[in-house]
């Protein structure tokens, strides 16, 4: 249970997202709250240094001496990237339009990618790993270039 446990609660604070979305169900103070603008700044800034330290495990694996850390840091990676539905909720509960929906859609999408990952499909292919590998880095560069840029768009057009 212990190995999955991520996958379920993930699964399931996605699956809440997606119905709230689809069903227009909206908890009326959060909603209030997302209209004010520090608000949206501030959770903004916690959704972005969430996704800024999901680059850690790269980091992590990337340094030998760090080697030890690796599975720690995987495990919280998967847990962190569990929660990130929530998060992402807690910041705005809609897709947005135009480049905020393309980011929406790969964050969710890269989401998604981690949930099933090669320990939960059980493949041992090189090839099936490194092009799951590179898909989910290549999303995740996408998803903290956009965010940077939607940044700098809240600020520019203050």
């Amino acid at each position: 249970m212990g190995r999955i446990a991520f996958i379920i609660t993930g699964g399931i604070l996605f699956t809440l997202f997606i119905l709230q979305d689809a069903l227009d169900w909206h908890w009326e103070a959060l909603h209030t709250l997302q209209d004010d603008q520090m608000y949206r700044r501030w959770s903004g800034l916690g959704l972005s240094l969430i996704i800024l330290f999901q680059w850690t495990l790269s980091l992590v694996r990337t340094r030998p001496k760090w080697e030890d850390l690796s599975l720690t840091f995987y495990n919280i990676h998967n847990w962190v990237g569990a929660f990130t539905p929530l998060l992402f909720y807690i910041h705005s509960m809609e897709l947005g339009f135009a480049y905020l929906f393309v980011l929406s859609i790969t964050f969710f999408g890269n989401f998604l990618m981690g949930m099933f990952n090669l320990d939960v499909i059980k493949n041992k292919s090189q090839l099936v790993f490194q092009g799951w590998m590179i898909l989910h880095v290549a999303c995740s560069f996408f998803i903290t270039f956009l965010t940077i840029y939607h940044i700098y768009v809240v600020f520019y057009y203050e």
